[in-house]
């Protein structure tokens, strides 16, 4: 299915790109979300028109990630979970909880989505994980995870 993308979106294009996607992604993710729109010769037409709109939005929303991010990058944040002997975690950190201490320590809304761990958070120790606030700009934060308590 063709689509016209209203948006930069990492891995797939750029503002006014006239892409080919699966009809599920489009439909369920792109279009719903409003990143997209159906590639119908009037769309191509009206998005041609309001494109240097769509791009100064764009630039806005990108300098707003850079202030972002340069709030939160490099900085590490102290988790504390419940674990075993051996250093595992019961569980493990998800993406909601690092969400919610950004929102709780800095008072930023950052989406679980927007945030990529390196690797799964299983265990106790230092972890590097990856926040995605703009197909351009990426902050990289520390999760120090800490032990609350161990159960036998």
């Amino acid at each position: 299915m063709k689509v016209i993308l209203l948006e930069n979106l990492k891995k797939i294009g750029s503002i006014g790109d006239v892409i080919e996607v699966k009809r599920g992604f489009a439909r369920n993710f792109l279009i719903s979300n409003k990143k997209a729109l159906y590639a119908s010769k009037e769309n191509i037409s009206q998005v041609e028109k309001i494109k240097s709109e769509l791009s100064k939005k764009d630039n806005e929303r990108k300098q707003d990630a850079k202030k972002i991010a340069e709030k939160i990058n490099k900085k590490e944040y102290d988790i504390k979970k419940l674990s075993t002997e051996n250093n595992e975690l019961y569980g493990s950190v998800k993406p909601t909880e690092i969400a919610k201490l950004i929102k709780e320590i800095n008072k930023l809304d950052i989406k679980p989505s927007m945030i990529e761990p390196v690797k799964e958070i299983k265990s106790i120790g230092k972890f590097k994980v990856k926040i995605s606030l703009h197909s351009e700009v990426d902050a990289e934060i520390l999760v120090n995870v800490k032990s609350a308590e161990t159960i036998q």
